[in-house]
């Protein structure tokens, strides 16, 4: 379907922020949320407060459900810029995509509680949904206005009866400033011990009651603008290091260029006859050319792309966010807020080059030296020859060799791969450009002293536009490979293409020759909306009660439809034409309508009696119904015990569901990339094992390449997935249970403790690499030729035999999405804080962490149920610790000054067990001491663990007038650098500069300062 875009097609209306504000202005917001998340939610009388995960507004109830608060205060401390940055440090999360992020950023932030997915939690602002960032339905975190937040409350246990979809492992939900009066402006700056990464932050907001308090607005527009740290900048990433061997690695994409063709006798200038006769090179070897050119030589020298990445995304922001609210009447309230956002994120990643894409090459190529073309006359073209036949006489190659057009007898041509780094044409550049608004509007107001009503409606659009330079186009690089003289191409392309050279040292290919290659951009745009309304009747019953507080309830209905689509350029859709890029893009539309109707009860049982302070029973349910994936119902049971004053018993019982989302329904099949170091059929392998060489064989690889298949350039081997519109609800049981004391013998101290498990059957997964891997290679037997898991999975290149290469004519491996998976995880939830007057100064101290015991997952019932937690593979994707956990302790002297030490703690990893395919074994240095290759990496060196990691931030905050406030923060104090492990152990997106730079600190010491101002 086909729908007319807010922003249309990529540039927002100049009327569309005058329209936002004014209607945020006039108009009017939801109450806020200003209650304590928790357990102690106190009000003024007659003032509504809403617990984050219930949907009833009581402050006599308090509610069972775990929920975490960050303070505005604690993010000011910390100097955080963007939600993201703190949210990745939640102990009960884990990194997702963000500002650490360079090769695999889509030009958004999300969060990841729990590690089961970005997906499965769900973000919201004053408890509404807002629309999200891609067709995955995660909302971007760079959008959502810090500086008009109060509070943070994350609900880390199953929200979905409360929510509705996709608040599996929770929700977190940004509470806005009610009745904010004044006006307050904040600038703060930035920057890195080394001198780089500057961040720039201005915010001011400003606002008012009016008509004696009946109404209020508030307006605030902040920008940011950030650096980038490139990886070449610190010591531990500016060369690429092998996962594998602990040496020099990177891309086999180097300069000047590699040949996949064989060798000759050097000795006679002529082919060899025998298969590996020199050098113990194979018949197909894939080599690399001499620094002059001049020749093929082996091994190769791998290009070292690490200098050009980054560390830091480039980032810059313009944001607007306005709301207001009045009361008609003493029973009659009307509310409204917009958002507007704008911002650019920059990736930077190394020169693009040819990657394997095959090409057809003349043998009168003017730039290829006689020595190479004698070698390329060699090449057997044969797949089923036993031995070896040159592939043209020496006297025909030398007759090719002087062919100057395709109608002369002589010419000849053959089809081979020559990987070439353009480094002369500089660095791939992404600019990701997202516009969001989003405007709500609604009525709330009382029935009756008890009962109370709240309609609400919004709608909200982003898109998100990719501007890709400096890659180049296949169809334009076989243009002009394929010429016969030095200035035109056979296809001459109406008289624009230049032939290139890519034989030559670094510098032969000019100006002219990169500006017909690379000297065009590629535009995609996703773009999606959310409409939605919802009802909610809520209240108590009045006198009627089973003890003292009466029973609360909330009933309701909620609609929503999304609407998602990507557009791309005819380059972008086309498979294998943009050099390097990966999957291409075909235009996917999508589109969903949901209807929920749910309700709510609060029992309270028991009250002051003889054995129980309080006893109270959560009952929750919702039915939805999707458009798509059919009918689903949820409900929940909880509770909680208070024995005695101070300490109270609380548990939760959730089923839980997830409809699939747009991306996961709607996208076609393409070939993408995904990462693998080694290749079971490459190198010699294969030669000696005759069932392993049937069995590549039957993935597609020649005859003739057995023996000489090399492994994944740059660890990235192709990979083939898509959607599954017959894809249902995936349905989960979450189980919450734990403690809530806070002894009247220890005043201001308070202590939580949480169990959770969250159980998702039915997940909506694809297999990992290593699940691909395993059901093929895992047991390879004469019949292994014909399984399907072995010759459907898996599909190769048809000229090199390998992973990777050519999108067009490689699928690579296929991931399957289904609803055959189980995601499983379980852990504890540990929260302290104690505050109280010591005379000097007053002290507080907190402490969260979080104890993860297990997080599994099994993509199919025959797959591995692979353990990830405390493990890196390229099967875990993000890091996941056993044990994570923030403290802080905070001074404050006279109400002026205070100094604060915050503690982050990350426990150890080590690789994956069960990483037998990406790894095939054991990492770098994991060989006893004193056996072969023990040494392999250097002294000292083991790329098989990561020890825990502590990093100390201190800040200190001067009240330097009651107008006045200065923050200063050092940020990774002691200056801590990250554990290199190399690169190619665990995913592109997460394994970037030899480290994980999400998980661990990559920037270095830092120093922040804020000054704001207050009137």
């Amino acid at each position: 379907m086909k729908t007319q875009s807010f922003f249309s097609r990529g540039r927002l209306s100049a009327s569309v922020a005058p329209v936002v504000l004014g209607l945020a202005m006039i108009s009017l917001p939801s109450y806020a949320q200003t209650a304590p998340a928790a357990d102690d939610a106190a009000a003024t009388e007659g003032e509504t407060i809403v617990v984050t995960g219930s949907l009833i507004s009581n402050p006599n109830l308090k509610l069972s459900s775990p929920v975490a608060v960050i303070s505005s205060e604690e993010v000011e401390l910390r100097q955080t810029n963007v939600a993201e940055e703190f949210l990745r440090q939640l102990p009960s999360a884990i990194p997702s995509i963000g500002s650490a992020v360079n090769n695999g950023n889509g030009g958004a932030s999300f969060v990841n509680l729990r590690g089961i997915g970005s997906i499965r939690n769900l973000v919201l602002i004053d408890g509404q949904r807002i629309v999200p960032a891609n067709l995955g339905g995660a909302v971007d975190l760079n959008n959502i206005p810090l500086a008009l937040i109060e509070r943070t409350d994350i609900l880390t246990g199953g929200g979905t009866t409360t929510y509705g979809a996709d608040a599996i492992a929770g929700v977190v939900n940004f509470i806005t400033r009610r009745d904010f009066s004044g006006l307050e402006a904040t600038l703060s700056e930035q920057i890195t011990e080394k001198g780089d990464g500057n961040v720039l932050r201005a915010d001011i907001t400003i606002g008012a009651n009016f008509d004696d308090g009946k109404g209020n607005a508030v307006f605030s527009v902040g920008y940011q603008q950030s650096d980038p740290v490139f990886q070449g900048d610190r010591a531990f990433s500016v060369q690429n290091i092998s996962s594998t061997s602990g040496a020099a690695g990177g891309s086999g994409t180097s300069v000047p260029g590699r040949l996949t063709a064989r060798r000759i006798d050097p000795a006679t200038g002529l082919p060899s006859t025998a298969p590996g006769a020199v050098g113990g090179v194979s018949q197909n070897a894939t080599l690399q050319l001499s620094q002059t050119g001049t020749s093929l030589i082996t091994p190769y020298a791998p290009f070292n792309f690490n200098p050009f990445n980054i560390f830091q995304t480039p980032f810059e922001r313009f944001n607007i966010y306005g709301q207001a609210r009045y009361e008609i009447s003493d029973r009659v309230e009307i509310y409204t807020s917009g958002l507007f956002s704008k911002n650019t994120v920059r990736t930077i990643i190394a020169p693009s080059g040819t990657f394997g894409t095959t090409v057809t090459l003349p043998i009168s190529n003017p730039f290829i030296p006689n020595l190479v073309r004698l070698q390329i006359c060699a090449v057997d073209t044969n797949p089923s020859a036993a031995i070896y036949t040159p592939r043209f006489t020496p006297a025909e190659c030398a007759a090719a060799a002087t062919a100057t057009s395709t109608t002369d007898p002589n010419y000849r041509e053959v089809l081979t791969a020559i990987p070439r780094r353009f480094v002369e044409g500089g660095t791939r550049n992404s600019a990701f450009t997202t516009q969001i608004f989003n405007y709500g509007a609604g009525v709330r107001g009382d029935v009756t002293d008890n009962i109370r009503y709240d309609i609400f409606g919004s709608y909200g659009e982003s898109e998100n536009t990719q501007r890709q330079t400096g890659n180049g186009l296949a169809s334009r690089l076989r243009r002009a490979v394929r010429a016969t003289n030095a200035n035109t191409c056979i296809d001459t392309d109406g008289g624009n293409c230049r032939p290139i050279n890519l034989f030559g040292q670094q510098g032969s290919i000019t100006p002219a020759q990169l500006g017909y290659l690379l000297g065009v951009s590629t535009t995609s745009t996703t773009q999606t909306s959310l409409a939605q309304v919802k009802g909610v009747l809520s209240g108590d019953t009045g006198e009627f009660a089973i003890a003292e507080t009466p029973i609360g309830f909330a009933v309701g209905v909620e609609y929503r439809h999304y609407v998602g689509s990507s557009v791309s350029d005819l380059a972008s859709q086309t498979p294998g034409e943009v050099l390097g890029n990966g999957a291409a893009s075909p235009d996917v539309t999508g589109a969903y309508d949901a209807t929920d109707v749910f309700g709510e009860l609060v029992v309270p049982l028991l009250e002051d009696t003889s054995f129980a302070k309080s006893l109270t029973l959560e009952l929750g349910g919702r039915y939805s119904d999707y458009s798509t994936a059919g009918k689903s119902y949820t409900y929940k049971v909880g509770g909680s015990y208070e024995p005695v004053d101070g300490v109270k018993i609380r548990g939760n019982y959730v089923r839980g569901a997830r409809a699939p989302n747009i991306g996961e329904l709607f996208s076609p099949q393409v070939t993408g990339l995904t990462t693998l170091t080694l290749d079971p059929c490459a190198g010699q392998a294969p030669v000696n094992n005759a069932n392993l060489r049937a069995v590549c064989i039957a993935q597609g690889a020649p005859a003739s390449v057995i023996g000489s298949i090399s492994n994944p350039s740059a660890n990235q081997a192709n990979a083939t997935s898509g959607g599954n519109p017959l894809l249902k609800v995936e349905k989960t049981k979450t189980y919450t249970f734990g403690a809530v004391i806070q002894p009247a013998v220890v005043p201001g101290l308070s202590v939580t403790v949480d169990y959770f498990n969250i159980d998702i059957k039915g997940a909506i997964s694809s297999p990992t690499v290593g699940d691909v891997f395993t059901g093929c290679f895992g047991n390879i037997t004469a019949a292994s030729a014909s399984n399907p898991a072995c010759i459907v999975a898996i599909r190769r290149n048809p000229l090199t035999g390998g992973l990777d290469g050519d999108t067009a004519t490689t699928p690579g491996l296929l991931f399957v999405q289904s609803n055959l998976g189980r995601r499983k995880t379980r852990g504890i939830d540990l929260s302290i804080n104690y505050k109280r007057d010591i005379g000097f100064a007053d002290y507080s101290f907190s402490f969260d962490g979080t104890f993860t015991d297990s997080n599994k997952f099994q993509a199919t019932p025959s797959s591995l149920n692979r353990e990830c937690v405390g493990f890196y593979s390229a099967n875990c994707g993000s890091l996941q610790p056993k044990f994570a956990w923030t403290q802080r302790t905070s001074l404050t002297f006279a109400d002026r000054f205070t100094a604060s030490l915050l503690w982050r703690h990350t426990s150890k990893f080590r690789q994956e067990p069960d990483d037998i395919i990406n790894g095939n074994g054991p990492v770098c240095n994991q060989i006893p001491v004193g056996q072969p290759n023990s040494n392999i990496c250097g002294p000292g060196i083991d790329f098989s663990k990561i020890k825990a990691a502590n990093y100390y931030d201190l800040a200190g905050r001067f009240e330097l007038s009651d107008n006045v406030v200065l923050t200063i923060t050092v940020q990774n104090l002691l200056d801590k650098q990250p554990k290199g492990v190399g690169s190619g152990v665990g995913t592109t997106a997460f394994n970037s500069g030899n480290v994980f730079p999400s998980t661990f600190d990559p920037l270095g010491r830092r120093y922040a300062a804020a000054v704001k101002f207050k009137f």
